[in-house]
């Protein structure tokens, strides 16, 4: 597995996101050939110094349109810029009409002239280019270029070695003390966050000398520490392996969550060790120890894993290739934790050698701890209890009021996963400032019968749409076949501003049609469709939603028969379709994860009680994180989501533990306040120990240059100590009260239970 795993690569795919059978994703496919690709490539030359209106500087601007047009995987007629062909100026003029190319084939880069470079300045403004091909300010031009993910051999395109490409043959052949180029687009963004995803092994070696050093500090044994790590990177090796065998790689989107089910088998192992330690002290040899931690942990083990592994499937409900693969990954971990930690861990000690001298230390350890664990058990005293389960009730009424409005998608401009900071991220906002045509637009398609190009209502319709539409907050500029038909006729008929019109005689709007089926981008030659470009001041949920609604709201309200508005192409489709999918698939996805825990429960323990004094700690917990998330404006995405179930089995981990102990004290014949204070003298430590460990490790992803890996760092820090509080106080205070208004008629029957 290890020889396997060493193959595993890095894999990103643009159609990866794309979830399988949304309206959106199934409007993109139609038409993802005859509108603006939404996998594009953004590449701006800017001046350092002056204009873009030099000599030097178009020279470079050219050059750069060459290296960029003979790309791998460029599809060639889609590039443009102001020294394409298919940057057409179109002009009045006394013979009438007139598109020209914006640079006429007679001017070489060679031969400009103080004369040609103002013709071709000229002729920028009069075609309407400030903004799309020039910056506002005239210090920088801009290059468009569409990426095609397969070639014509099915080769799938790279998208990290594809990242190195560009910044070897684009950025540092042509960048320099005089002229920046700023890139932005899928496979920038990808490559960045693949590269800073090298800094992923930094930080979990960090966090893994971390727990390391925590876990000897807790039991006193090099053996002991090393076991658990061994066992858990064992599991890793093979999930590596297996993900290998199956044809998959490991996107870097998702490239934290092996890492965090390393966390789960720590967790595990922790309380593995714990309870061989605590036996030991009790006298135990190392053999009988580990036996008695096989049999004791293997129901709530097993059960806590099962658990995670449930919660990771379904995952799968979300139809995005990205997130399915994730699951398969996730899932195959904690199947192998089952093996490594629940039977490699215990009979590995069992093969340990321990002497009486570190018996005696152990049992000096367990007394010194219990006696602060002592009062922490006193939150089993009724009183105590109802004063807890008070606390607790109002803390989640508060996180349930204040996780109400929560976002799902991004909630930061540029690539929410790198830092503002970032490189990328510099560029996108230097660039949606600059232009009016940046990174992020909605395509509103329109469609009608084939042959339709007579019908001016398809127009007339579209034109009410586009002027419905700008003044929506977050859309910069409208690009549209309606806004083509306008300029055209006001062209045709001597540059009239009056006739700035969509005409309505059928003969002209057909002639119109047919001059505007040249141009790519906007319409079907027969008309059968053609499309609004919307473009968005940047990618926030927020901003496309609202834009989102706003179309919804207008195609509702004044439907037009024969022609039907879809939703939507565009880079901001595809998002909105990724947001819409996470947001459906959140509530059923998590009430599956609970109702599983519910029947697992209920089928190992066969009481409501147990169901209750799990589940309702975890359900506190986690609407507290999604009130965590508001707060840090910590969006809920396909990278945060694994985090927030992750999150439900590591925190039905601690409650699991500390509730098998509690039956097997109760099952000995002790009352209810007593087995919890036994129960919590004994697990108490492992798992306030295990959470804080894991908090810490984790926190240190904080400094990692990827912001998505320092939100999830922070994140998970919190679950982890926010479940380990729920475990650690309701699920006492619940089980007491629950005893207490609902009596058992008989002794628990200690089937099953290892106790002592």
């Amino acid at each position: 597995m290890a020889w396997f795993a060493a193959q595993l690569r890095m894999d990103a795919g643009f159609d990866k996101q794309m979830p399988a059978g949304h309206e959106y994703i199934h409007t993109f496919q139609t038409y993802r050939n005859d509108v603006l690709g939404a996998n594009r490539l953004n590449i701006v030359v800017k001046a350092r110094q002056g204009t873009i209106w030099s000599t030097p500087a178009l020279k470079r601007l050219y050059d750069v349109t060459q290296g960029v047009t003979y790309l791998p995987n460029i599809e060639r007629l889609g590039v443009q810029s102001l020294w394409t062909p298919n940057s057409f100026v179109n002009e009045i003029t006394e013979e009438g009409f007139r598109a020209d190319p914006l640079i006429d084939a007679t001017v070489t880069p060679e031969r400009l002239t103080p004369e040609s470079i103002a013709d071709i300045r000229r002729a920028t403004a009069q075609g309407g280019f400030i903004g799309t091909l020039v910056s506002h300010d005239q210090t920088s031009a801009m290059i468009t270029a569409e990426l095609i993910e397969y070639d014509s051999q099915g080769s799938k395109l790279d998208y990290v070695e594809y990242n190195h490409l560009l910044e070897q043959q684009i950025r540092a052949k042509f960048e320099d003390a005089d002229f920046e180029i700023q890139i932005i687009g899928f496979a920038k963004q990808i490559g960045e966050i693949a590269d800073g995803a090298q800094s992923v092994l930094k930080f979990c070696a960090i966090a893994l000398l971390l727990t390391a050093a925590a876990v000897y500090w807790y039991c006193q044994s090099w053996r002991f520490t090393l076991l658990p790590i061994v066992c858990s990177l064992a599991s890793l090796v093979w999930q590596f392996g297996t993900l290998r065998l199956l044809g998959f790689g490991l996107d870097p989107l998702a490239v934290l969550v092996p890492f965090l089910v390393f966390a789960i088998g720590v967790s595990h192992g922790v309380q593995q060790i714990n309870y061989i330690v605590r036996r030991i002290s009790q006298g135990r040899s190392n053999y009988d120890a580990c036996r008695d931690s096989f049999t004791g942990l293997l129901i709530p083990g097993t059960l806590a894993l099962v658990t995670a592994f449930v919660s990771f499937v379904t995952l799968t409900l979300i139809p995005i290739p990205m997130v399915r693969e994730l699951a398969i990954a996730a899932s195959l971990g904690v199947a192998y934790k089952i093996v490594t930690n629940l039977v490699m861990l215990p009979i590995a000690a069992s093969f340990f050698h321990v002497k009486q001298d570190y018996a005696e230390r152990a049992l000096l350890q367990r007394e010194r701890r219990s006696g602060w664990l002592s009062a922490l058990a006193r939150v089993a005293e009724p009183r105590n209890a109802a004063v807890v389960l008070l606390i607790t009730a109002c803390v989640f009424a508060t996180a349930v009021w204040q996780s109400r409005d929560r976002v799902v998608g991004t909630l930061q401009p540029g690539a929410p996963e790198l830092r503002e900071d970032a490189r990328f991220n510099r560029d996108a906002v230097a660039i949606s400032g600059n232009f009016d045509t940046g990174l992020d637009w909605l395509t509103v398609i329109f469609e009608a019968p084939p042959d339709s190009c007579s019908n001016v209502n398809i127009g007339l319709y579209q034109d009410r749409f586009t002027w419905a539409m700008q003044p929506i907050e977050g859309v910069l500029s409208i690009a549209s076949y309606a806004g083509q038909l306008r300029l055209y006729n006001e062209g045709y008929n001597e540059g009239n501003p009056k006739m700035s019109v969509v005409p309505i005689d059928p003969g002209n709007y057909a002639a119109l049609s047919t001059e505007i089926a040249r141009i790519r981008g906007t319409m079907r030659k027969d008309c059968s469709m053609t499309a609004v470009n919307l473009f968005l001041t940047d990618h926030k949920a927020t901003t496309i939603q609202r834009v989102i609604d706003s179309a919804k709201a207008f195609r509702a309200e004044h439907a037009m028969p024969g022609i039907t508005i879809r939703l939507a192409s565009g880079n901001a489709g595809v998002l909105a379709a990724i947001d819409d999918e996470v947001e459906k698939s959140e509530l059923p996805m998590m009430m599956y994860v609970y109702a599983a825990i519910v029947i697992l429960v209920f089928l190992v323990y066969r009481d409501l009680r147990a169901v209750v004094a799990c589940c309702l700690p975890l359900t506190v917990g986690t609407f507290i994180g999604y009130w965590f998330m508001k707060e840090l404006q910590i969006g809920l995405t396909v990278a945060t989501l694994p985090v927030m179930v992750l999150a439900v089995g590591i925190g039905v981990d601690y409650a699991f533990y500390i509730y098998n102990r509690l039956l097997t004290h109760l099952a000995a014949g002790q009352p209810i306040v007593k087995a919890i204070e036994h129960a919590i003298l004994e697990v108490g430590t492992a798992t306030i120990f295990t959470a804080i460990t894991l908090a810490v490790g984790v926190a240190t992803w904080s400094f990692s240059q990827l912001k998505f890996q320092a939100d999830m760092g922070k994140l998970l820090a919190f679950m982890f100590m926010v479940n380990m509080v729920m475990a650690m106080t309701a699920l006492p205070a619940l089980a007491v009260w629950l005893e207490k208004l609902f009596p058992r008629r008989s002794r628990v029957r200690a089937t099953g239970f290892q106790h002592e």
